[in-house]
């Protein structure tokens, strides 16, 4: 997906191009995991729209429900919907986190690199 460790260090330009694509696939699967649960909360749980929104943002920020459940069918979903949201939380942070790091482990390979090469540099005109 990256550049390779022996290649130069991308501009400025493209690592900004990267963490805008991560943040937009981020956005994406938050506001698509928002969706399902406002969803999964209107239709299991019988849950107007506003309140649906409300649990569903609740719980995939890692807050907990805001109504109380009534039916097997909607406390399960519930259940299934906070375990998912860990992980999309989980994946969410990674994906915005990885073009960073990255660039941070790349400029280091790519300094330990530069040293290592002076070092052997400075070895060579000790022999001479």
């Amino acid at each position: 997906m990256f550049d390779h460790r022996t290649r130069p260090l991308p501009t400025r330009k493209v690592f900004v191009l990267r963490v805008l694509r991560s943040v937009a696939i981020a956005v994406g699967t938050i506001g698509f995991s928002l969706g399902l649960g406002i969803v999964g909360y209107h239709v299991f749980a019988g849950l107007s729209w506003l309140d649906a929104l409300l649990n569903a943002s609740m719980i995939l920020t890692g807050m907990g429900p805001v109504n109380e459940l009534h039916t097997v069918a909607a406390k399960l979903f519930a259940s299934f919907y906070a375990l998912f949201s860990g992980v999309v939380f989980i994946t969410s942070v990674a994906l915005l986190l990885t073009p960073v790091i990255h660039r941070l482990l790349h400029k280091f390979h790519l300094e330990a690199e530069s040293a290592e090469e002076d070092q052997k540099e400075r070895g060579r005109r000790r022999e001479k």
